[in-house]
């Protein structure tokens, strides 16, 4: 379980996050929906250890994360896709893959590498392209499979549907709920647009000027544009 409970941080004073309590089970896939500038980006990038907290705790399992360094999260196994992709340019995609594992120097990356490629066949057609040779919605493809790769336990994707092709939306969403059934893992999934999310999410929750509600799911779909 990944749970966060009275979460606030601040950047330049300004309170972006404030009081944020939300829980993310093994298995089920978590929404996270809010106009641009609503605290998503930040609430993934405080989970992940890019962000200081303020106040209040980051908990995986029980154990707290708010003091662990990004690369100790990553070794716990949790995987993150930034909003803006952050690959190397001019690495191939299979060295994209596996930078977050050589930065936690994990033994046998190539095992992981496998089983990414089995699981998205496409990253496994492009491995030895340069990211830069790609459109913009295969570089999300690449982004998704780098946080699946050491993504164990907590998959963070923050807008991974943001400027993609209907079609190859629709392959993302099969991705992500393909490697939640198979690894059981706790799924977080951030994006401005409610219809991306209401048929995906098991759980949802809306965030407003860095205040979180949880939404019925139901109630969600009967408004949703």
């Amino acid at each position: 379980m990944l749970s966060l409970s009275e979460l606030s941080v601040s950047l330049a004073r300004a309170e972006v996050l404030r009081g944020v309590s939300l829980a993310a089970p093994p298995g089920v896939i978590v929404g996270l929906v809010g106009r641009n500038g609503a605290g998503k980006t930040t609430l993934m990038r405080a989970v992940m250890g890019l962000l200081a907290v303020t106040r209040g705790r980051i908990e995986l399992d029980g154990s707290r994360l708010e003091r662990l360094p990004p690369h100790r999260r990553a070794a716990l196994g949790i995987g993150y896709m930034p909003e803006d992709r952050r690959l190397v340019p001019h690495w191939s995609v299979a060295d994209n893959l596996l930078l977050p594992l050589w930065a936690i120097g994990e033994r046998d990356p190539g095992a992981a590498l496998k089983r990414v490629f089995e699981l998205v066949p496409e990253l496994g057609a492009w491995s030895e392209r340069k990211a830069l040779q790609l459109s913009g919605g295969q570089q999300k493809v690449v982004a998704i499979g780098r946080a699946l790769i050491c993504g164990r336990r907590v998959l963070l994707l923050d807008e991974p549907f943001e400027g993609v092709a209907p079609a190859l939306v629709v392959r993302l969403r099969q991705v992500i709920a393909a490697f939640k059934r198979e690894r059981q893992v706790c799924v977080l999934v951030s994006d401005s647009n409610y219809t991306h999310l209401t048929d995906l999410a098991e759980r949802l929750y809306t965030i407003e000027r860095g205040a979180v509600t949880e939404t019925p799911l139901v109630d969600t779909a009967r408004s949703a544009p």
